[in-house]
C-alpha cells in the first residue's frame, strides 16, 4: 500500500470530507460544513460520576482524566456506555472518565479541529482505514501494538477489520463492530405490491424490476439521505464492486489501473438506470441520513441501503419508536456480466481511536469495553451490530443481524467504506461526485475523472 501524501496537509485540506459508517448516530460519511454553533447544539458532553474530592486525590496522588468522544447519540446507547464508564470507574477509583457525545456530522468537524490543534481527545470513534493512517502518520496517535499483542488481538475474530486501524506492524485503536451495508426493506410492503417478501431480488435487473412494480402500486421503493452524501456513495461503491471485484478496485488504488476504468464508469451508468425510475421521496437531496431514516421506520418506503446500525436508527427516529415490525435484509444484488462476486460485501464499522496523549488506563477502558464480556452485554442491552470479538457472536438472536454476520464472515472480498478507506481528499471526492450523478449535473464519466484526478494526486501516478 503506497504511502499517502504528507498526513497534516491531507488533515487541514480534507477532513471535513469524512464519511460515518456509524453505529447508533447518523452514520457513516462526509462532514458537512458545520458552523461552531452547530456542533455546540448538537453536543452533549456528559461527565461519568466519581470522587474527585481533595481526599481522592491524596489517595491516589492524581486522579488520572480520560477524555472519550463517541457518536452513540440513541438514549440506550449513551446509557449502555456510561454504564460501562462506571464500572471501570468504579473498580478503578483514581480514574475520571469524561464523554462528550456528538452527532456524527458535529462530531467529525469538532474533530477535524482539534486534530489541526494537536490535541486529540484520548478515545475517539474512528472506522479505520485512510482517515486514521493519515492521523497516525501526522504523529496525532499512539502505538498500542504492545498492549493489543497476545490474548486482546487473539480474541478478535474481524482480523481485516483490526488491519484497518494499523500500519506497518502498528495498531492505533481497535473496532468494536464490524458489518455489511445491506437493502433493508419491508416485507409488508413488498408484500402489498405484489412481491415476493420471501425472495427479494439477487440481480440488478430484477432489482430495477422490483422498484419499478413497487412504483406502479403507489409505494416509494427506496429512501436515502443523500443531504449528507455518504449514504449515496454506498449505491455508486457497491455497483462498481459488483462491476469490477477486487481487481479493479486495487489497480485503481495501486495505479495500475484507473478509477476512470471501465467498472467504474459502469457503475455510475448503472446508478443513472435507478435514478431514472425516480425511486426515491421528493427531496431526497437534502435529506439528512437521519430523515431518510425517520421515512424508513415509518413505512414511508420499502427499502433502504445501509449498514448493520441502521435497525436501532430506523426505529429511534420512527414517530411510534418502533419502525418496521417486519423487516428484511438482503445483501446487494449481482450486476449480470460483473466481474465481481455475489459474496463480496461493502462494509465497516465502529472502532476506537487513541490519541497520542492517551494514559495506559485508557487503553486498558478499550480493552475492557471490547471484551468478550461487555461485547455480549451490549447485544443484550442495546443490540448493537456484529461484535468483533470472536466469543460474542454467538450471542447474536436478532434474524437480520444473523445474516449480516454471516454476510460479513462468508464474504470473498470485504471492501471498507471508500470514503474512509482512501485518503479523506479521494474520499471526499467520491461522495462529491456521486451526489453529482444524483442530482443529475455529472455524467458517470465526468464522476469518474473526478474521482480519478484526486487519486492521481493522493496516491501517485
Amino acid at each position: 500500500m503506497r504511502k499517502f501524501r504528507t498526513a497534516l496537509m491531507i488533515l487541514l485540506l480534507a477532513m471535513g470530507m469524512l464519511p460515518v459508517a456509524c453505529g447508533g448516530a447518523a452514520s457513516d460519511d462526509t462532514a458537512e460544513n458545520t458552523t461552531t454553533e452547530e456542533t455546540t447544539a448538537q453536543e452533549d458532553t456528559t461527565s461519568a460520576e466519581t470522587d474527585t474530592s481533595d481526599a481522592a486525590a491524596d489517595e491516589c496522588g492524581e486522579v488520572v482524566e480520560i477524555e472519550w468522544w463517541h457518536i452513540s447519540t440513541i438514549e440506550a446507547e449513551q446509557a449502555y456506555w456510561q454504564s460501562k464508564a462506571d464500572e471501570f470507574m468504579a473498580n478503578n477509583p483514581c480514574v475520571q472518565i469524561n464523554i462528550t457525545v456528538l452527532e456524527n456530522e458535529a462530531f467529525k468537524a469538532r474533530l477535524t479541529t482539534v486534530m489541526q490543534s494537536g490535541e486529540p481527545p484520548d478515545i475517539f470513534q474512528s472506522w479505520g482505514g485512510g482517515v486514521l493512517w493519515a492521523y497516525a502518520e501526522a504523529g496525532l496517535l499512539r502505538d498500542i501494538s504492545p498492549q493489543l499483542e497476545g490474548e486482546w488481538r487473539d480474541s478478535i475474530a474481524a482480523q481485516s477489520a483490526l488491519e484497518l486501524f494499523g500500519r506497518d506492524g502498528a495498531y492505533y485503536g481497535v473496532p468494536w463492530q464490524w458489518g455489511a451495508v445491506g437493502i433493508y426493506y419491508n416485507k409488508d410492503l413488498f408484500e402489498q405490491a405484489g412481491l415476493d417478501p420471501e425472495n427479494p431480488p439477487a440481480t440488478w435487473s430484477e432489482f430495477l424490476a422490483a422498484v419499478q412494480t413497487l412504483k406502479d402500486a403507489g409505494i416509494t421503493p427506496i429512501t436515502i439521505g443523500e443531504g449528507d452524501k455518504w449514504p449515496g456513495h454506498f449505491w455508486w461503491v457497491y455497483l462498481a464492486i459488483r462491476n469490477g471485484g477486487e481487481q479493479a478496485f486495487l489497480n485503481a488504488f495501486n495505479r495500475a489501473g484507473s478509477f476512470t476504468d471501465a467498472p467504474f464508469v459502469k457503475a455510475g451508468e448503472d446508478l443513472q438506470d435507478l435514478i431514472a425510475l425516480e425511486p426515491f421521496p421528493e427531496g431526497y437531496l437534502g435529506f439528512t441520513y437521519n430523515d431518510s431514516a425517520a421515512v424508513f421506520g415509518n413505512g414511508e418506503a420499502a427499502m433502504e441501503l445501509m449498514g448493520q446500525w441502521h435497525q436501532a436508527v430506523q426505529r429511534d427516529s420512527s414517530e411510534d419508536g418502533a419502525g418496521v415490525a417486519n423487516l428484511g435484509w438482503f445483501l446487494f444484488p449481482m450486476v449480470e456480466g460483473g466481474a465481481g462476486n455475489a459474496s463480496d460485501v461493502l462494509g465497516g464499522g465502529d472502532g476506537f481511536g487513541i490519541g497520542k496523549d492517551a494514559p495506559d488506563e485508557a487503553v486498558e477502558f478499550v480493552r475492557f469495553l471490547t471484551s468478550a464480556e461487555n461485547q455480549t452485554a451490549a447485544l443484550e442491552a442495546v443490540g448493537f451490530g456484529p461484535p468483533t470479538t470472536t466469543d460474542a457472536q454467538s450471542a447474536i438472536t436478532d434474524p437480520v443481524q444473523q445474516q449480516i454476520l454471516e454476510a460479513r464472515n462468508a464474504a470473498a472480498y470485504f471492501q471498507l467504506y471508500y470514503d474512509q478507506f482512501l485518503p479523506p481528499a479521494v474520499g471526499g471526492t467520491v461522495n462529491d461526485a456521486v451526489e453529482q450523478i444524483f442530482a443529475g449535473v455529472a455524467s458517470p464519466e465526468e464522476a469518474a475523472q473526478q474521482i480519478e484526478d484526486s487519486a492521481a494526486l493522493e496516491l501517485g501516478d
